[in-house]
């Protein structure tokens, strides 16, 4: 008779993809919390922040879409806050300063996220152009920083590790 085979259980190999995915779950968590109790302050219902979202890629439509169109707005919102936490994560394996130095770096980094949506995204995007609102413009500029560029940067400072060179 022969013993059964054991299976040895290999080290599991860590990715850069969990990290980045958990830091863009954190960050868009974070901000989307932060945009909902703004504007519910401000009486407009919890679902027509993720359907402003979803404006982005269907345009002024997407407030009459109901559940449907918050549910595309909040999956879009996790995938580009995936996406900010991947390029920081990717960027922090080579740039030290960007692991040893979180605080700064991550202040940095939110506002020039802040910056990419405003300046760059939103305009191109099918949205319709937001009224200036100087609250919201103060309020979303320290969201950045204390929400998403914070947040990312500590995590890669954590759970990044440094590029093995050629």
């Amino acid at each position: 008779m022969s013993a059964p085979a054991r299976s040895v259980p290999l080290p599991r190999r860590r990715t850069a993809a969990a990290p980045a995915l958990a830091a863009g779950l954190v960050a868009g968590t974070l901000d989307i919390a932060f945009a909902t109790a703004f504007w519910a302050l401000r009486g407009v219902p919890p679902l027509r922040v993720p359907q402003g979202v979803a404006a982005g890629l269907l345009g002024p439509v997407a407030v009459a879409g109901g559940a449907a169109t918050a549910t595309l707005g909040l999956a879009l919102h996790y995938l580009i806050a995936t996406a900010m936490a991947a390029a920081y994560f990717a960027a922090a394996r080579h740039l030290p300063p960007l692991r040893e130095r979180p605080l700064a770096a991550g202040a940095l980094y939110g506002l020039c996220l802040y910056a990419t949506m405003t300046g760059l995204v939103v305009p191109l995007s099918a949205a319709p152009l937001p009224a200036a609102d100087a609250a919201w413009t103060v309020a979303s500029v320290c969201a950045h920083v204390l929400l998403v560029g914070l947040p990312i940067a500590g995590l890669a400072r954590r759970w990044v590790r440094p590029a093995v060179p050629p």
